[in-house]
């Protein structure tokens, strides 16, 4: 610009100079004439020639707090500023002798600044968007969560194979049979996060719990059939605060192997972005084109339940839970042979695993298969019967001739079916299986009782719910609420009467028969002396209460008094 100032100076310039300028600049010939202008009557302008004066409305705190008070919408705070400068004054305090009403839901009006002048709506919205980042502004109409979408993170440096894994779980949207009930499985699974591998996987049809872990846990550190060949063991896992993930068991099996448990932050998933992205690749990939797929979990869209909620699920168009591992097992082995992520240059997971020099550390088996089972901390007796845990007895062949042996158990949690029988050292003996286990005519039996239990509370529920619903006739004016939902008093008195005969407390008649007066060497509140019948105080005998008994003539003790009967009192 002083260049150009030079240019006019010497009479020199011409509009080639202002359209090459202004081409230079990004902007047109009449911004370069303006600026020019500007530049004349003050020297500062051509030192930054466009700059706006220091005068032009900013977002200041207050503001802020009024835009998350109105959840980021703009126009809705402009609207309580107007407001604000419509009913105060210009020295800052209201024109009437009362505090100005609160819009229609908005702030209170202390809250609001007095601006003298209040700026435009177009100039508040580009003062709005100039002085807040997307993320303040995502973060103030949705949340914290919209307000890290617009973050930049930072990429960790490469690493080697089996230096950290990631775990996670992931419900797959869409419902499966198993068994004749109709659930939505869930998938464990662990990666590795530098050659983006499957080390390990399994399926659980309904919710997850530390078994799946384990189960999990053990497919990922084995290398033999039907595992493998990715595997061993990592010398961290990233888990987020799961309880499943955090449980004794697992942080006790991982402590075995020497496996660090990093815990991250709650609501951190950028902090396990390699487990997070095979969660979003296996629902866009795999998911969404097995049969009864959904973009989200189904949620009932009210409180109220559907007519046949207690039936039997209709499953005849269901995906069977067998079925549904074995996608989620072909579709791991496919990414693990196959896919070729563009963070591998090229190669599959499995390849670049396999090229990876780093030594690996395998597990033996029997020690892998401790280390993955609960242990129940104290020593049992085998007897006759066998094993007796939790109110349970458990038999197996190779119990025969060992009775009176001392045995611990170890097991799976959730496995009751089975467990695992050691002795004092903890050498494993062999499995054991329930002796008296229902059949499953009487399982099918139990559970349609149960189903029926259910049905039948909820009934009943809901019939409680219905007489202490209270319902409210609509307005259309300001006015107080409007009960509705009228009863005779005959009706009214039915109800009563029946609350009468039911409550305990009510039929309760704690005068009926008046507490006797306390003795008179007592401490006895006012409030509970009235309450006592009137009368001479009552004299224990010695050592009964502190008190002793009346002394006779002289000091002595009275003789004992004897009845008609010949006992004496």
């Amino acid at each position: 610009m002083r260049r150009l100032l030079a240019l006019r100076a010497e009479r020199r310039l011409s509009r080639e100079h202002v359209r090459l300028a202004g081409e230079c600049l990004g902007v047109s010939e009449r911004t370069v004439w303006r600026w020019l202008a500007e530049a004349s009557r003050s020297p500062q302008a051509a030192i930054r020639p466009g700059e706006r004066s220091g005068d032009r409305f900013e977002v200041t705190r207050e503001i802020r707090v009024l835009l998350a008070y109105w959840h980021g919408n703009a126009s809705a705070v402009h609207r309580q500023l107007v407001t604000r400068a419509q009913t105060g004054g210009h020295d800052g305090q209201p024109t009437t002798t009362t505090e100005p009403a609160a819009s229609p839901a908005g702030a209170p009006p202390a809250a609001v600044p007095l601006l003298d002048p209040v700026p435009s709506l177009s100039t508040f919205l580009r003062a709005v968007r100039r002085d807040l980042t997307a993320g303040e502004r995502a973060g103030l109409a949705a949340g914290p969560d919209a307000a890290r979408a617009h973050d930049v993170f930072g990429k960790r440096a490469a690493s080697w194979r089996n230096h950290v894994w990631e775990a996670d779980h992931v419900q797959a949207p869409l419902l499966v049979d198993a068994d004749g009930d109709l659930v939505r499985p869930w998938v464990t699974w662990f990666i590795d996060t530098a050659t983006k591998v499957i080390t390990g996987t399994a399926v659980t049809p309904g919710v997850p719990s530390r078994a799946s872990v384990l189960v999990a846990l053990r497919a990922a550190v084995l290398r033999e059939d039907p595992y493998g060949p990715a595997g061993g063991t990592p010398e961290q896992v990233r888990v987020d605060r799961g309880k499943d993930f955090l449980s004794t068991t697992v942080t006790a099996a991982f402590g075995t192997m020497g496996v660090t448990v990093k815990d991250l932050p709650a609501y951190s998933p950028h902090l396990k972005g390699t487990v997070e992205n095979l969660n979003r690749a296996v629902d866009r990939m795999l998911f969404a084109a097995l049969p009864g797929y959904t973009l989200t979990p189904a949620k009932p869209r009210s409180g109220r339940r559907r007519k046949d909620a207690g039936r039997k699920p209709e499953t005849s168009g269901a995906m069977s839970f067998q079925d549904f591992t074995a996608e989620v097992l072909a579709w791991t082995h496919w990414w693990n042979t196959e896919h070729r992520p563009q963070a591998l240059a090229g190669r599959t997971p499995l390849e670049a695993w396999q090229a990876d020099p780093t030594p690996v550390t395998d597990v033996p088996a029997a020690d892998l298969w401790t280390f993955t089972l609960e242990d129940e901390g104290r020593p049992r007796k085998l007897t006759s019967h066998g094993v007796r845990w939790r109110g349970r007895t458990y038999i197996a062949p190779w119990m025969t001739g060992q009775a009176g042996r001392s045995v611990t158990v170890r097991y799976m949690p959730h496995h009751d079916h089975e467990i695992d029988i050691c002795d004092a050292s903890g050498k494993y003996l062999g499995s054991a299986h329930l002796a008296d286990a229902a059949t499953p005519e009487q399982l099918e039996a139990l559970r349609t009782a149960r189903a029926e239990r259910a049905r039948r509370l909820r009934a009943e529920v809901k019939a409680a719910e219905t007489l202490r619903r209270q319902r409210f006739a609509p307005a259309t004016t300001a006015g107080p609420a409007q009960r509705l939902g009228a009863l005779t008093s005959a009706q009214a008195g039915h109800e009563l009467a029946a609350v009468e005969h039911t409550d305990a407390s009510k039929l309760a008649l704690p005068d009926l028969i008046p507490h006797a007066a306390p003795p008179a060497d007592w401490r006895t509140p006012a409030s509970l002396a009235a309450l006592t019948t009137p009368g001479p105080p009552v004299r224990y005998p010695s050592g009964r209460d502190g008190a002793s008994a009346s002394d006779g003539r002289d000091g002595q003790a009275a003789p004992p008094i004897t009845d008609e009967d010949g006992d004496t009192s």
